[in-house]
């Protein structure tokens, strides 16, 4: 059974198992699909709810950008990684979503508690007032801005692999980050410095 076989890799053995999972998923392993999204339910909708800020709509962000994926897997030819390639998918569901949404930032108390109740949510930051507060201000970019610094800083990805999410020339995610630090840096309280990735 597909499950048995590529849901008890390591972590290291990820990307190359993702690559094998993928391949099955082309060939109509609906198994194999199953393993991909459970692999990736949890982040993909962390990244879809940092950038719309709408927890209705996470869902359906997600779901939409798998069944790309499901449909679309024969045609990934590997130049990026599968995650990279899946969060891309999810990156331009999401941004459409805003897009289509315009009321953003609307009851945004009641999201900063369904989003602290995500596990991992805040990674790496201990005090949780701060990780509010940070998210606070997240919500205060522009969605593509925010997009680039919860890839960087929450997902660990490089510049070229954000380039590769977002479909944008590398040089355009730097600007975009750019203009997110200078942003953000206004906004952070004093005696706070930004993180550099």
């Amino acid at each position: 059974m597909i499950a048995e076989e590529y849901g008890q890799t390591m972590e290291d053995d990820l990307i190359e198992d993702d690559s094998k999972v993928l391949r099955a998923v082309a060939q109509g392993d609906r198994d194999a699909f199953k393993v991909l999204y459970h692999r990736y339910y949890t982040k993909l909708s962390r990244f879809a709810f940092r950038i719309t800020q709408r927890t209705e709509l996470v869902e359906e962000i997600v779901n939409d950008a798998m069944v790309v994926v499901w449909e679309k897997a024969a045609t990934y030819k590997g130049a990026s990684k599968v995650s990279t390639w899946i969060f891309g998918i999810t990156y331009h569901k999401a941004i459409k979503t805003v897009q289509k949404w315009s009321r953003v930032n609307q009851q945004l108390d009641n999201d900063y508690q369904q989003l602290n109740q995500l596990p991992d949510a805040g990674q790496g930051i201990s005090n949780v007032q701060l990780t509010r507060d940070l998210q606070a201000m997240l919500t205060q970019l522009p969605a593509e801005q925010r997009a680039v610094v919860e890839l960087t800083f929450y997902y660990g990805y490089s510049y070229p692999e954000i380039s590769a999410i977002v479909d944008c020339p590398v040089n355009t995610v730097k600007t975009r980050m750019f203009h997110a630090r200078r942003k953000l840096r206004e906004l952070l309280p004093e005696g706070i410095k930004y993180p550099e990735p």
